[in-house]
C-alpha cells in the first residue's frame, strides 16, 4: 500500500476556555489544509458539551465546506427524544456524518437508571435508528484491546460486527501504541466475519504524564517499553518531544507499510506532531 492511496482525518474536541477556542481556529485551520478526508468533534460524556459540540461542528463545515465533518454523539443517558431533535438540527446544518457511540456513565449513575423504551440500549440499535432517520454516514468505535466493559475480547468482536451490519461505514480504533496488537485484531475481527473498514486511531504525545492519565480514564495500554523510552525526561522537553515525534512517524510509516487505508488522529487540538507525521509518512506534503 503506497502512502498515495492513503487517506487520513482529524479528530477535535471542544475547548473548555476562550483563548483555547480561539487557538482551536488556528490549528483547525493549519490541519485542513493538508487535505483530510474527514474532521470529527467529540462529545462530552451524557452530552455534556453538545451545545460546544455543535456550535463547532457547524462553524467547521462553514469554513471548510470541502472537507465531510463529522459529530461524535453517544447515547447513553440522552433520550431518544432529544437525541431525535439533535440529530435533525445536524442534518439541517449540513453535518451528515456522525461518530456513533454508547458514551460513559455520568457520575452517579448506573445502567439500571437508562433503560426502557426511552432509551436505547445498544450502539447497534443506535446505528439502525441513525441510518432510518438520515442517510449518515457513519463511524463506531473498535477496541483492539477490548472495551473495558465487555466480557472478553470475542464478545467486544460480536458487538462490533453487529455495530457494522446495523449500517456503519467504518470503525475507527481506540488508540494504541503496539502495531502488532492492531494486527492482530484485523485478523481477528475478519475470522468473525467482520468486514466493514476497521481504521487506527493514533494520538501524539504532548505530555507523557498527561497521556498516563488520559489511558487510565479509557483502559488503554501503555506498553512498558514506552513508560521506558519516556523515564527521565520529565524536565528535558525538547528530548521529550522528539522522541514523541519519532516515536508516531515511525507507527505511521509502520501502518503504511503493513496496508493501513487510512488513519485517524486524536490530535489533542493541536498541530505540530499530527503534521510531521502526515508529511514524513508521505500523507500530505
Amino acid at each position: 500500500m503506497s502512502a498515495k492511496n492513503l487517506t487520513f482525518s482529524f479528530e477535535f474536541f471542544p475547548p473548555k476556555t476562550i483563548e483555547s477556542q480561539n487557538q482551536l481556529w488556528i490549528e483547525a485551520q493549519e490541519l485542513a489544509r493538508l487535505g483530510p478526508k474527514y474532521m470529527t468533534v467529540t462529545y462530552g460524556a451524557g452530552g455534556s458539551t453538545r451545545d460546544k459540540t455543535l456550535e463547532i461542528t457547524q462553524r467547521l463545515a462553514r469554513e471548510y465546506p470541502d472537507i465531510p465533518i463529522a459529530s461524535h454523539l453517544t447515547f447513553l443517558s440522552t433520550t431518544k427524544a432529544d437525541l431525535e431533535t439533535y440529530v435533525d438540527m445536524l442534518w439541517q446544518n449540513n453535518v451528515r456524518h456522525i461518530v456513533a457511540l454508547r458514551g460513559d456513565l455520568p457520575h452517579g449513575k448506573s445502567f439500571d437508571d437508562f433503560k426502557g423504551d426511552d432509551y436505547f440500549d445498544y450502539t447497534s440499535n443506535f446505528v439502525t435508528w441513525l441510518k432510518s432517520r438520515h442517510d449518515f454516514e457513519i463511524t463506531v468505535g473498535a477496541y483492539p484491546e477490548k472495551h473495558p466493559d465487555a466480557p472478553s475480547l470475542e464478545a467486544d468482536i460480536e458487538a462490533l460486527k453487529l455495530k457494522c451490519g446495523a449500517g456503519a461505514n467504518r470503525a475507527i480504533t481506540q488508540f494504541f501504541f503496539d502495531n502488532d496488537c492492531y494486527y492482530k485484531f484485523l485478523e481477528r475481527c475478519a475470522a468473525a466475519g467482520v468486514t466493514t473498514p476497521i481504521h487506527p486511531g493514533l494520538v501524539p504525545i504532548y505530555d507523557f504524564k498527561g497521556l498516563q492519565r488520559f489511558a487510565k480514564n479509557c483502559q488503554a495500554q501503555l506498553p512498558d517499553w514506552l513508560h521506558k523510552k519516556f523515564a527521565g525526561l520529565e524536565d528535558k522537553p525538547e528530548e521529550a518531544y522528539k522522541l514523541a515525534e519519532d516515536l508516531l512517524c515511525e507507527q505511521v510509516t509502520d501502518l503504511v507499510k503493513n496496508g493501513a487505508r487510512h488513519i485517524h488522529f486524536y490530535t489533542l487540538n493541536k498541530t505540530a506532531l499530527t503534521k510531521t507525521a502526515c508529511i514524513a509518512a508521505g500523507l500530505a506534503v
